[in-house]
This record gives C-alpha cells, sequence and structure tokens, in this order.
C-alpha cells in the first residue's frame, strides 16, 4: 500500500514539473517572440535604405558606363536594378514574414 502511494506521488510530481517547466518554456518563448518583433522594422527599414543606397550608386555607374560608351549597359543596368529590386522585396517580405 505504501508502495502504491510513493508510485502515485512520483508521478503525480513529474506531471506537475513537466507541466511548470512547459509553461516556462511557453514563457519564454512568447517573451523571444515580442523581443524579436520590436527588430523586425528597424532591420526592415535598414534593408529598405540600403537597397535606395545600393540602386543610387548603381545609377551613377551606369551613367558612367553609358557616357563611355561601353557595349554592355544593359547588362550593368539588369544587375544593378536587380539587385536593388531583390533589396527591396526582401525588406517587405520581412515585415509581412513577421506581421509587422
Amino acid at each position: 500500500m505504501k508502495h502504491i502511494k510513493k508510485v502515485k506521488s512520483i508521478i503525480l510530481l513529474s506531471i506537475a514539473s513537466t507541466r511548470l517547466a512547459m509553461a516556462q518554456g511557453a514563457i519564454g518563448i512568447d517573451a523571444a517572440s515580442s523581443e524579436l518583433i520590436t527588430y523586425v522594422d528597424p532591420v526592415a527599414n535598414m534593408i529598405l535604405i540600403v537597397g535606395a543606397i545600393v540602386g543610387l550608386i548603381g545609377g551613377v555607374r551606369v551613367y558612367i558606363k553609358w557616357n563611355s560608351g561601353d557595349q554592355d549597359v544593359q547588362k550593368s543596368i539588369m544587375g544593378w536594378f536587380g539587385s536593388c529590386l531583390f533589396l527591396i522585396i526582401v525588406g517587405i517580405v520581412i515585415k509581412a514574414f513577421f506581421g509587422v
């Protein structure tokens, strides 16, 4: 009889400790997600700013190539435009992914 009481108490204690650990884990995950969401907006804005700077630099470089008479101006335009477009889309996707 005492043995059954010990087994019951051990099972009850293990269930209670598991629930407590899961609750603490959920609290930690909630805190981490709210902390991460505070960083999403500034990072996405920074990516958009870098995209704008890359676009400006690319525009100047393409203009210089165009004025010097290079034959691969279209390739240069596509490369710079593609990189600028990629950075802008990444900034928007990050905001959409985290729901900000």
